[in-house]
């Protein structure tokens, strides 16, 4: 009885809150007359949409923050220790007795991640069952890679191509890495560069025989980042790639590596 009651006074004072919220609607839109009430309706139509909206985005961040901690833990297995545990680990710490161990129990979590997330969450998921496949059905990770380079999410596609052009080497079929590498490097994207790729197209010429071409392109990687200016101006910080490429541009042709401009040092203003 007592929660009857209580069900009852809920209801009245929903039906008086309904009440005095059409009263005061009903009198602001005698106020505006005319067609005062129709805009009235209007604005309220327009505070439902935003409040809509809203409340969209404020569950579209929970989702996002969701994927990415799930992606964050997929991606700790996918590179946790193989064998005996580290000195000094943690004793929680995820040790795996063989890579395939590893690379299966990661599959299993990305798959969980592409099944209940959508882009990019679900493709970059894609991408790392792919390439941690390699290490246990290496024809079908092959497959998979083949198909994400064409991804709609555009550093899971650029990713898979160099993954994918990096098994073609391996495999020796150096032709068909080559190719891959220029077509990331005439892309010049920023997951990866034309620098990068450039420099593992360098490389597969090198094994090639392709001395000249090899050369040419190295050197032409040092001397543009030598060459480069900051947005003040100034000489731009030397990336990882253009380090590696004059190292390898030094011992494979020493004569054209001696033609490079002096690098340059930044300056800093106190």
């Amino acid at each position: 009885m007592a929660k009857y009651k209580k069900k009852t006074v809920r209801k009245l004072q929903q039906d008086k809150f309904r009440d005095t919220t059409m009263n005061l609607f009903d009198r602001l839109g005698d106020l505006l007359e005319g067609r005062g009430r129709q805009i009235l309706y209007g604005v309220v139509g327009l505070v439902v949409v935003g409040l809509l909206v809203l409340f969209f985005v404020k569950w579209s961040n929970r989702k996002s923050d969701e994927a990415r901690q799930a992606l964050g833990r997929a991606i700790t297995i996918s590179t946790a220790n193989v064998g005996a545990p580290l000195p000094g680990a943690d004793d929680t710490a995820m040790t795996f007795t063989s890579e395939a161990e590893r690379s299966q129990r990661a599959i299993d979590e990305f798959e969980k991640v592409a099944a209940k997330y959508g882009d990019p969450y679900r493709s970059q998921a894609r991408y790392f069952i792919a390439s941690n496949r390699l290490a246990v059905d290496r024809a079908k990770a092959v497959t998979e890679l083949t198909e994400l380079q064409n991804s709609s999410v555009p550093e899971v596609a650029a990713l898979s191509k160099f993954a994918l052009a990096q098994v073609k080497e391996s495999d020796g079929k150096l032709d068909e890495a080559a190719q891959i590498y220029s077509d990331l490097a005439r892309s010049n994207g920023p997951t990866i560069t034309a620098e990068t790729a450039n420099l593992k197209l360098a490389k597969i010429y090198e094994k090639q025989g392709k001395k000249k071409e090899a050369a040419d392109i190295l050197f032409n990687i040092v001397d543009a980042s030598r060459k480069a200016k900051d947005a003040d101006n100034q000489p731009a910080q030397i990336s990882a790639a253009a380090r590696e490429a004059a190292d390898e541009l030094k011992k494979l042709d020493p004569d054209r590596y001696a033609q490079l401009p002096p690098e340059a040092t930044p300056s800093f203003l106190g």
